[in-house]
């Protein structure tokens, strides 16, 4: 059991595929921790193991899940029936909050986990007499509306966000998309929403890298597909860009694969880029590095890859996954219309595209460097805020 004086907070990161989960996760843990507080991260991420945890802060790695379809999902290791991984995931959670006794609980993206695995914890926290806030956070875009809105109907997760949640906060701006419209969300559930605005990726300065020679007119290119799983596609065209169809402006490149890019695919992109002198990796904890020495970074625009980039003001081009769902699509086309990136449809994309595109952004690239210069990422700011309402009410 806790000190009376310790706050605690248990955070749940359901991350079947891919780092966007995980690693919005831990940029708001990082900055929720005071000297009172204490931070448990539930996560079935493969790879948690391979970041580095600051004190008060710990995770428990529940057992790694791959999504198949909208409603299959597989272990990703152990070799044993899905429902019996899921038993196992939804008793240390459930095992995990009784046992912690968080002052709050946040729930990123699934209201109800996955696979309804959070469903016994939400309902145990409810009924407990100690005090626990539970909080949801989702990103600013889910799918299209339509989509959204039939998934949560089928799901009933309305209700959901009605009976179990203190607090939804939405990490994006209501002025750019706002899901209360789109999603349809009655006012006994949006009157609880929170728009808390991107959330920023705190950069060590002590970090940063040294001045490059100003007469060196080399623009550098970071090519990046997050968790990499889906990414082939984009690194293959960008490569065979380079070797067929170069574009005019002088340019350096570093490729990131992603550490969920099968093995064979990411040999490929690896050998290519050897033979062209381009710098490749599969995985690196501190893609901030990477993002700050850019003159313009390509990328499919996942939520954190958005914000990380944002957060080092730079210059983007976004070519968007469509599927399984149209959120990075849309969040695209929504911020090239405030000049916040540029976009690529993925249909559209091709060597001679991405060549054309490229040329154009890097010989123009100053409007819309000043758009990104003036927009401000407030998401930690307001999470502090509430953070500290729900320690001012605890009795």
């Amino acid at each position: 059991m806790s000190s009376p004086t310790t706050f605690n907070i248990l955070m749940y990161s359901h991350d079947t595929y891919g780092l966007g989960h995980i690693r919005r996760t831990m940029a708001i843990a990082s900055q929720l921790k005071r000297e009172n507080i204490n931070i448990l991260i539930l996560t079935g991420s493969p790879i948690v193991g391979r970041y580095d945890f600051p004190e008060q802060i710990d995770f428990v790695r529940i057992p790694g899940m791959i999504k198949k379809s909208n409603d299959l999902y597989v272990p990703h290791s152990i070799k044993i029936h899905p429902s019996h991984a899921l038993d196992i995931r939804q008793s240390i959670i459930k095992a995990t909050a009784k046992a912690f006794q968080p002052h709050m609980f946040i729930v990123d993206k699934a209201p109800r986990g996955l696979n309804d695995e959070i469903m016994p914890t939400l309902k145990m926290l409810k009924r407990s007499r100690h005090t626990c806030n539970t909080v949801l956070g989702l990103r600013d875009v889910m799918d299209d509306a339509e989509s959204t809105i039939n998934d949560w109907r089928k799901k009933n997760i309305y209700t959901v966000l009605e009976k179990f949640y203190s607090e939804i906060w939405v990490y994006g701006k209501q002025q750019l998309y706002d899901p209360i419209k789109e999603y349809r969300i009655p006012e006994n559930i949006s009157e609880k929403m929170i728009f808390t605005g991107y959330i920023p990726r705190p950069f060590n300065s002590n970090s940063e890298p040294k001045q490059t020679n100003p007469a060196c007119k080399r623009k550098l290119v970071v090519v990046t597909t997050g968790g990499g799983g889906d990414g082939y596609p984009l690194l293959d065209n960008y490569l065979r860009m380079l070797e067929e169809n170069p574009p005019t402006s002088d340019i350096a490149t570093i490729l990131v694969s992603g550490p969920f890019m099968p093995k064979a695919e990411r040999a490929d992109i690896a050998s290519r880029a050897k033979q062209l002198g381009v710098k490749f990796h599969h995985f690196s904890r501190r893609m901030e590095k990477f993002i700050s020495n850019a003159d313009l970074v390509v990328s499919m625009g996942g939520y954190n890859t958005i914000c990380e980039i944002l957060s080092q003001k730079k210059v983007s081009l976004i070519v968007p996954r469509e599927t399984p769902r149209l959120e990075q699509r849309i969040r695209a086309e929504v911020m090239k219309e405030h000049s916040l990136l540029d976009f690529l449809p993925w249909s559209s994309m091709s060597p001679a595209s991405l060549a054309g595109k490229l040329d154009e952004l890097l010989t123009n690239i100053q409007p819309r460097r000043s758009a990104v210069n003036g927009f401000a990422l407030t998401g930690l700011e307001v999470i502090r805020s509430r953070l500290e309402k729900f320690q001012n009410e605890l009795p």
